[in-house]
């Protein structure tokens, strides 16, 4: 009997690079509109961080990421992630990515929050996460080994307490897949938050089947919030890259003071803080990148357009930002070659917690893990000896998550300021939602990991009692 294909869910980075680390083996890919539809990765400005400059080094890279992580990262992780980046840019160039250059030809690098030196690479000045996935996908469609299902995972199919199968969704009904090797690649959590930068539908659906399948979760407690989303509308709000305030950008209030005093460029959480203090102080925040005038436009292009959308111009006009959701730390807890606690299941990118990241992540890791992990993780399952499939029950589809009923709880009780007080009201609002509500009961985990962790660190800030 033929073994199954490997499965891979979610069609972001990690899959993608995952999917073709695989070849020739074959790989089946799940995500219920297209490849890369729907995935945070196209949605990415800032770039990929990896030590290419000629006075930087891995050592510095690493120094680094350890410093934003707080404590929290794994050592080991972080030098395997971080060593790795210079070849995976060489791999990514020779995949067809256009990575922006400077005058002489060389990758240009930018500078940002807490990096020691200039090595976040962009593609089209702000669009680097869609260029480069622009060219996986090419790759990925040109693969005669894989294949692209249009369907959402639903649940995880164990039998003796391995992956044997996924239940899937699709437009005609639900499809019943068996599988030995598993990949979760599903992205992160902030479509459960009321402002986030991610696409509504990152509601950590590949968290909820790894928690319902009995996987061990690790850090769910630290969520990245980015200092500067567009203050908007929507169920998205658009991300004004840090890449701006490299450039020099500052933020400042209705009166033009700059609050930040100098430090527009301290780490994420750092600059969310003040931020958020400083709306709740009854002032607003923009973001003044008139310095840059007419170059604004063409060094950021997709923000231009992202402003002019709003009725903005960056060049004559501060933009107006606020602290939205924007990564998970937390997720899955995996090895060095992406492997869970279940056998045969996988998890990479951001539903992963593979010890890089520790308390918060340093800006443009993301994509650097997203890709390493995900690639090492495709190399590992082609490699994995392969089980003939099992025989699966027929079973109904569960209940539909449904997140709007948690986002404004989210909000108010597990945001960029914690209480006490807070997170037990979360608590308690999302117990009786939990048992028929897939979203609610991966934040119900996430609000009693936070309760968990009384001291603040990283991105998890909890406020004293007075």
């Amino acid at each position: 009997m033929t073994p199954p294909p490997i499965t891979i869910i979610g069609g972001g980075l990690a899959g993608l690079m995952a999917a073709l680390a695989a070849a020739p083996a074959p790989v089946r890919l799940l995500n219920p509109i297209g490849p890369g539809d729907g995935a945070a990765s196209a949605w990415s400005q800032g770039g990929l961080a990896a030590a290419v400059g000629e006075d930087d080094s891995p050592a510095l890279h690493i120094a680094d990421t350890l410093a934003a992580g707080a404590g929290l990262c794994d050592g080991a992780a972080v030098r395997r992630i971080i060593e790795a980046g210079p070849g995976l840019i060489e791999l990514l160039l020779r995949s067809g990515v256009r990575f922006d250059r400077d005058a002489a030809q060389a990758l240009a690098l930018g500078l940002e929050a807490a990096h020691q030196r200039p090595r976040i690479l962009h593609a089209n000045g702000d669009q680097t996460g869609a260029e480069i996935m622009r060219a996986l996908i090419a790759a990925a469609s040109a693969t005669q080994s894989i294949e692209f299902v249009p369907a959402a995972a639903r649940q995880l199919l164990l039998r003796d307490g391995e992956i044997a199968g996924v239940l899937a969704e699709t437009a005609t009904g639900p499809l019943t897949l068996a599988a030995d090797r598993v990949l979760l690649a599903t992205g992160g959590i902030g479509g459960l938050f009321r402002y986030s930068t991610n696409p509504p539908t990152a509601i950590g659906s590949g968290l909820s089947l790894a928690a319902e399948a009995g996987a061990r979760l690790q850090h769910l407690e630290f969520v990245q919030f980015h200092p500067t989303a567009l203050d908007a509308s929507g169920p998205s709000l658009p991300l004004i890259s840090e890449a701006v305030r490299g450039e020099g950008a500052m933020l400042v209030d209705e009166t033009g003071a700059r609050f930040m005093a100098g430090r527009d460029l301290a780490p994420r959480d750092v600059v969310a803080r003040a931020v958020f203090a400083h709306q709740a102080a009854g002032h607003r925040v923009a973001l003044d990148a008139r310095m840059l005038g007419a170059r604004f436009a063409t060094r950021f292009p997709a923000i231009h357009a992202i402003c002019a959308r709003a009725g903005i111009d960056p060049a004559t006009q501060p933009i107006p930002v606020r602290p939205a959701a924007h990564y998970h730390m937390g997720g899955v807890a995996v090895d060095a070659q992406g492997r869970t606690s279940i056998p045969g299941l996988y998890a990479a990118g951001e539903v992963a917690c593979t010890g890089l990241h520790g308390a918060n992540r340093l800006a443009s890791n993301s994509l650097l893990e997203a890709a390493v992990c995900g690639m090492q993780a495709g190399q590992d399952m082609a490699a994995r000896a392969a089980r003939p499939p099992r025989k699966l029950p027929e079973l109904t589809l569960p209940p539909r998550p449904d997140a709007e009923k948690v986002r404004d709880i989210m909000s108010t009780h597990l945001g960029v300021l914690r209480d006490a007080e807070g997170m037990h009201s979360a608590i308690a609002q999302l117990t009786p939602l939990a048992p028929h509500n897939s979203a609610a009961k991966l934040a119900l985990l996430i609000a009693q990991a936070a309760l968990a962790r009384t001291a603040s660190v990283g991105a998890h800030f909890v406020k004293q009692a007075a």
